[in-house]
Formats: C-alpha cells, sequence, structure tokens
C-alpha cells in the first residue's frame, strides 16, 4: 500500500494590520483595540487558524511592537511583515512577499483578510475556500449583500452574473451607487496569481495608493478565473473605524461568546 500523499496545497493567511486608525481617538494600532476582552486582531487570526491555515502572515507598521506582543502567545503560528509605509492595501500585501517562496507559490492558497474585522466566521471562509479550490479559480471573492451599501466598494458583475470589477465608493457611478453588493474585504487567492498581478498594479490616481482590489480585473485581463460567492452575513462585515463602532461590534462579539458557551 502506497502511504505518499501527492503534493497538498498549502493555506496560508496575510492579515492587513499595519494602520493607525485615525479616528479612533488613540494612540493605539486600531487593531490592539479589544473586542471581547482581547485585541480585536486575534479573533482574525482564529478564524484563520480554525480555516486550517498552516501559518499567519500579519502586515504590522505603525507600533508594530504593540501588535506583536498582542500575537505573542500563537507562537510560530504567526509571523510578521513590515509595512513601513502606508500606501494602500496593494502595498501592504507586497510586503509580505518574502513570507512566500517563490517555489512554494503555485501550491499555496492565501486568504487576504484586515485585521479590523473581528465578527469573521471560520465558516464564512471555509465556503470561500471550497468554492476557490473546486473550481480551479486564481481568485475568490466572498462577499456581502446590504441594506445601506455606503462607503464600501460594490460588486460589478456581468450579464452572466459573473465577477467583473470592483469599484470603491468614490469612483462609483451613479448606477454603481445602486448596487447593494459590496465588497467586505475577504479574499481567497493563489500565491502565484497573486503576487504576479500585484506587480502590475498601478498607484491610484486620486489616493495615491496601491489597492489590492485591482488585481482581480487584472487577473480576469490575462484570462485567469475570478470567483465570486455571496457568503459574508451582513453582521459580520462590521469594520471598526471609531470607538462607537468599536462599542456596537463589541457588544454583538460578547452576545456571540454568551450564546456559544450555552
Amino acid at each position: 500500500m502506497n502511504d505518499t500523499k501527492p503534493t497538498e496545497h498549502r493555506l496560508e493567511a496575510i492579515i492587513l494590520a499595519a494602520g493607525k486608525g485615525t479616528r479612533m481617538e488613540s494612540d493605539l494600532p486600531k487593531v490592539c483595540h479589544e473586542v471581547g476582552g482581547r485585541p480585536m486582531v486575534c479573533a482574525v487570526v482564529d478564524a484563520c487558524i480554525d480555516a486550517g491555515c498552516d501559518r499567519v502572515v500579519v502586515v504590522v507598521g505603525y507600533k508594530q511592537e504593540l501588535v506583536r506582543e498582542a500575537l505573542a502567545s500563537y507562537g510560530d503560528k504567526v509571523e510578521f511583515a513590515e509595512q513601513h509605509e502606508q500606501l494602500g492595501t496593494g502595498h501592504a500585501v507586497m510586503c509580505a512577499v518574502d513570507a512566500f517562496p517563490l517555489e512554494q507559490r503555485a501550491t499555496t492558497d492565501v486568504f487576504v483578510l484586515c485585521g479590523d474585522g473581528p465578527l469573521i466566521h471560520s465558516s464564512t471562509l471555509h465556503t470561500m475556500l471550497d468554492l476557490h479550490r473546486r473550481t480551479g479559480a486564481a481568485a475568490t471573492l466572498a462577499t456581502s449583500t446590504i441594506d445601506d451599501p455606503m462607503g464600501y466598494g460594490r460588486i460589478v458583475r456581468d450579464a452572466n452574473g459573473g465577477f467583473k470589477r470592483i469599484v470603491e465608493q468614490k469612483n462609483a457611478s451613479e448606477e454603481e451607487l445602486e448596487i447593494n453588493e459590496v465588497n467586505p474585504s475577504y479574499y481567497c487567492m493563489s500565491a502565484l496569481a497573486m503576487f504576479e498581478s500585484l506587480k502590475q498594479v498601478n498607484r491610484n490616481e486620486l489616493t495615491g495608493e496601491y489597492y489590492i482590489t485591482d488585481v482581480f480585473e487584472l487577473m480576469l485581463k490575462r484570462g485567469l478565473p475570478v470567483e465570486v460567492i455571496d457568503a459574508v452575513p451582513p453582521e459580520d462585515i462590521l469594520s471598526i473605524n471609531t470607538p462607537e463602532h468599536l462599542a456596537q461590534v463589541d457588544a454583538i462579539y460578547r452576545q456571540r461568546m454568551a450564546q456559544q458557551s450555552h
């Protein structure tokens, strides 16, 4: 009997956690604010580990020693990459490129997530990964349909319901602003396709930043398949930008913890 297994795909994650969170009225890095009694980034790391990630790479920047301290208990499950300048989400992911050896990228799937979304469920990551691997996609996005899409990037689909592009609120036409399917920044990508596409991302003319959201359109132009699944419950996409948001998310998180312990 042959016990050797074929080379399996690795599953890893990149969590973006370099920002200060200027509207939080605090000097703490945003992801170190507590939700459910511990730094909010811990909930995102937990979801990745629960979903089967072999390793989580956290991109740190502002007061990074505090983020490293907050995640010290995870040991070698968590590694860090440094973003010295805040030049956007695409730039943040590129800062982690050295953590992904070239020879492993073709067999590595990567979740790319934000450290300020602690209501994330590992079951959503499972759903996204399942579709990603079943279809052989280069990238898969989990989206959410919400009543008030204000502020979020909209998901533009083609006539057949396939993914076309993500349009940011400030760049959206009147028609696109009516779209209720939004981008909560839950991505699963082939490490190889992702880093190749990131090399082609240009700075946004309005903000001067590099956006991870541009890679999906670039992949489609290269003929690579991009999948979309409306899999994120509206409540889960609440991200934290102000002290009021923090209180709201903390209340929901604690309620969930109480329900799970019954």
